[in-house]
This record gives C-alpha cells, sequence and structure tokens, in this order.
C-alpha cells in the first residue's frame, strides 16, 4: 500500500443512498433534489410506536408541538437476510440501521463498478457514522432474541456487518460525533487510506428511529419545527424537522480509480473535525468554532475560498443554531468577496438525518457537480434577517441554477456539526464531466 501522495488525491467513485420518499438510488435523489421536492411524510405507522401520546405532547405544559411528519424511510423495514447469510431471526433482532447500511453499502459498490461478492480478503476499511437509536427491548429481557441482542444493539456492528459481508480485512469503525458522525467517517477513512491502513474505503452514515426519542427531547425543548417542514436559514423558521436516510461513498486514491476504470465523482481535498471546547452548554453550537474549522479546512485543501461556488450547510431550521453558522460562513467563504457561493442545506427535503445529515449533503453535493446545476434550498425565499445578506457575501440557492466550473472543476464544500459539540467540515472538487457521464 502507498503512502501519502499529495499528488494522488482521495476520490469519491461510488455512490450508495436511501433516502425519505422511497428514494434508493442517486438518480432518483437528484431527480427529487432538482426538483425541488419535500421528502416529508407522515410518521410512521407499523413501528408500534404510542402516536397518540407522541403527537399529543405539546398539550403538556413547556412541551413542544410535534406534527405529525418526519422524513421517514418507507423501505425501513424491508431486508433479505438470505441474500446477505442472515438468518431471519437473527435479523428481526439486529438494530434496521444495520440491515439499511448494508444494502446501500452493496449499492455503491455496484455504483462503482465493483462486485460485491467478489471482495472476500480485500484490505479495504469500513467507517460508518450511526447514532444509538433505541431499536429492540433490552439484552436483560428473556425473549425470543437473546443471543442476538449483542450484535444486534452494538453500534459497532454497524460497520462490522458491512465488513463481514463483504469479508474486508481493513479497519472496521463506527463513528458517533452525533450529527457530525458520518462526515467524520469520511475524515477517517481517507486518514486511513492516506496513512496505508488500508488501500480503499467505504465510509458513510446511517440513521433509522427505533423509536420517536428524538422528537421527545426536542419536544422538551422547543426545539421542533411548529409546522412540520425544515426551513433552513429561512426567516419563518421555528426548529428543525427530525429525518432519516444512509449513504455511503466508496472511498480510493485517484490512481488506483484510473487503473481499474472507475468514474471519479469528487475529489476529497481537504476535510477537518474540531469541536466548540468548553464555555457555553453542550448542545449550543459555536460561531467561533465552526469559523476555526472552516478556515482549517481550507488551509488543508489548498483551495482559495473564492473558489468555492456551492457551501451545503449544517442548516437544521432552528432560531440559536442558523445564525450562529451564517455567520461563520459569512466570515470566511463570505469574506472573499464577490457574489459569494451558493447555500442551501438538503434537510430542506429530507428533514434532520442525524447521523447520516452530513452524508446526505456531501452527496447532493456531488449530484449537483454531475449535473453541472445547483439544487433549490427550499423554503429560502424569505430568508432569516439574522445576517445582512448584501454584505455577508453568500447567496441562498432558492432555484435550480447553472454551476459554471473553474478550471474544468466545481469547488464545493460541507458542513455537519453534532448536538455534543463535534464540527466538521470537507472541501469537494469535482472534475466536469464528460456529456456521456451524465
Amino acid at each position: 500500500m502507498s503512502g501519502a501522495d499529495p499528488g494522488d488525491p482521495i476520490v469519491i467513485a461510488g455512490i450508495g443512498v436511501e433516502a425519505p420518499g422511497g428514494v434508493g438510488t442517486p438518480a432518483e435523489f437528484w431527480a427529487a433534489l432538482a426538483g425541488g421536492r419535500e421528502l416529508i411524510g407522515a410518521f410512521p405507522r407499523d413501528r408500534e410506536w404510542p402516536l397518540a401520546e407522541v403527537l399529543g405532547l405539546g398539550e403538556r405544559e413547556s412541551w413542544g408541538t410535534v406534527c405529525d411528519a418526519g422524513g421517514f424511510l418507507t423501505a425501513a423495514a424491508e431486508f433479505d437476510p438470505l441474500f446477505f447469510g442472515i438468518t431471519p431471526r437473527e435479523a428481526v433482532a439486529m438494530d434496521p440501521q444495520q440491515r439499511v447500511a448494508l444494502r446501500v453499502a452493496w449499492r455503491a459498490l455496484e455504483h462503482a463498478g465493483m462486485n460485491p461478492a467478489a471482495l472476500e480478503g480485500d484490505s479495504a476499511g469500513c467507517w460508518m457514522g450511526v447514532s444509538t437509536m433505541e431499536y429492540g427491548p433490552r439484552a436483560s429481557e428473556i425473549n425470543e432474541f437473546n443471543g442476538y441482542r449483542v450484535t444486534g444493539a452494538a453500534q459497532g456492528a454497524v460497520a462490522g456487518r458491512i465488513s463481514h459481508a463483504f469479508g474486508l480485512l481493513g479497519p472496521s469503525i463506527s463513528v458517533d460525533t452525533a450529527c457530525a458522525s458520518s462526515l467524520t467517517a469520511v475524515h477517517q477513512a481517507a486518514a486511513a487510506i492516506r496513512a496505508g491502513e488500508c488501500d480503499w474505503a467505504l465510509a458513510g452514515g446511517v440513521c433509522v428511529m427505533g423509536s420517536p426519542g428524538a422528537f421527545y427531547e426536542f419536544a422538551r425543548n422547543n426545539a421542533l419545527a411548529a409546522d412540520g417542514h425544515c426551513r433552513p436559514y429561512a426567516a419563518d423558521a421555528t426548529g428543525t424537522l427530525w429525518g432519516e436516510g444512509a449513504g455511503v461513498v466508496v472511498l480510493e486514491r485517484e490512481s488506483r480509480a484510473a487503473a481499474r476504470g472507475h468514474r471519479v465523482y469528487g475529489r476529497l481535498l481537504g476535510s477537518r473535525v474540531n469541536h466548540n471546547g468548553g464555555g457555553a452548554p453542550l448542545a449550543v453550537p459555536s460561531a467561533a468554532a465552526q469559523e476555526r474549522l472552516i478556515r482549517g479546512t481550507l488551509a488543508a485543501s489548498g483551495v482559495a475560498p473564492d473558489r468555492v461556488g456551492v457551501v451545503e450547510g449544517h442548516g437544521t431550521g432552528t432560531p440559536v443554531g442558523d445564525p450562529l453558522e451564517l455567520a461563520a460562513l459569512a466570515g470566511t467563504y463570505g469574506s472573499a468577496g464577490g457574489a459569494g457561493p451558493y447555500l442551501g442545506s438538503v434537510k430542506s427535503n429530507t428533514g434532520h438525518a442525524q447521523a447520516a445529515a452530513g452524508m446526505l449533503g456531501l452527496i447532493k453535493v456531488l449530484l449537483c457537480g454531475l449535473h453541472g446545476q445547483v439544487a433549490p434550498s427550499l423554503f429560502a425565499d424569505r430568508p432569516t434577517a439574522e445576517i445582512d445578506w448584501d454584505t455577508a457575501g453568500l447567496r441562498l440557492a432558492t432555484e435550480l441554477t447553472d454551476w459554471e466550473p473553474i478550471d474544468d472543476c466545481r469547488y464545493a464544500a460541507v458542513s455537519s456539526f453534532g448536538v455534543s459539540g463535534t464540527n466538521a467540515h470537507a472541501i469537494i472538487g469535482m472534475p466536469v464531466p464528460r456529456e456521456s457521464d451524465v
């Protein structure tokens, strides 16, 4: 395995995605993004959730409203266990995040032109962002799933299942930095490839809600959207809206991709992870930390901020988080001069997919680069007045817009910030595709 070589960047050579609204392929995801579709639906009725209680939380004193809305995966309960060599009994005991991650990883490999069934013994790694979602009974209960609960409930098994199913021998690590998890996973996977720990890697994130616990938490904190829509950077944003999703990308060196005839969707030019530090409460974002993170990522990438045409922001639609993020973006990308980059958030389409949110944003950027267009961010026609947009050097992406390349490349940035204070940022360079590739 080769060591670090700045002339041989880490590239993204395959994409797998599953998003709300029945989206199961990159093409379906792009159609939804380009068409400005909101992929929000009613709460699932097949998960045995106490919906009367959940939807009635707003009637309690000091609790916020919970709307019958979210970005839920329509195929979360679907899985073919025998296809992956898993017994049906074990499959039921598995956290659905493991099941969804397995099939999306398979799709990413196929999208890269690789045969997932022919990888046994390959020195590839796997990094998956995931958070605990309260699926299934407790391991201390006596039930028909005893014996499978340790692996079925373990977060480490999300990456481990993938490595096991494909016979991959490199590092296999599940990453939990809350909502920054999937971008952190990409950052760590790329670092491992550069260090020679593996030849290539799968990296991504998954979120399937095994319980409605996240709605309880944010209803109690009055941080949920009051109208069932996630409105990033909008004047009428009242809070976030929870969603689900999964995304996996194939990472390898560009020389390896060329030798194997793999398509390059983007080059990972720089990525960094940091923390807010102390001071404010743990869950409160820090504009100063975000600005430090962005400046560090730009320095690592060697890309000047005025070359970045699109910023896929964290953009949760919360009255506290969005203004702080906008301040950090205005102080970095906005200060570069000119019209500034287009800004948006995929959460306006899908809701906040938590540990998978950054990966859905990254895939959105890759698809925008592939098609040479900036997808609109929904609900952006009335931007927040918390910043002066005329002087901030940022443009909200309100409609599908052509994206002109610079020197045959389109540059974008992706942010993802965790409620535990961890922040992740990545800068991607996407070569202009041949007409036949689009």
